[in-house]
């Protein structure tokens, strides 16, 4: 990497003391919110097997992505 391209990463990262808008908190916290949801419907659902198999990993995923996105800032 160049030193440009160096300095503009950096510059993305100290805008204000924040992250860049898409590793915020906020959204990313939504998201993992809304894969658990997906995960408990997938599990609820009486049509699907193939749903009901994948639901226990669905809803993991979203439980680990929540508890690694709420150590990022706001």
């Amino acid at each position: 990497m160049t030193k440009q391209q160096i300095s503009n990463t950096e510059d993305e990262f100290k805008q204000d003391g924040k992250w860049p808008k898409a590793l915020r908190r906020g959204p990313l916290e939504m998201i993992a919110c809304l894969i658990i949801t997906l995960g408990i419907a997938m599990l609820m659902q009486p049509f699907a097997m193939i749903l009901y198999t994948w639901s226990f990993a669905t809803m993991l995923t979203g439980t680990a992505m929540f508890m690694v996105v709420s150590k990022f800032p706001t």
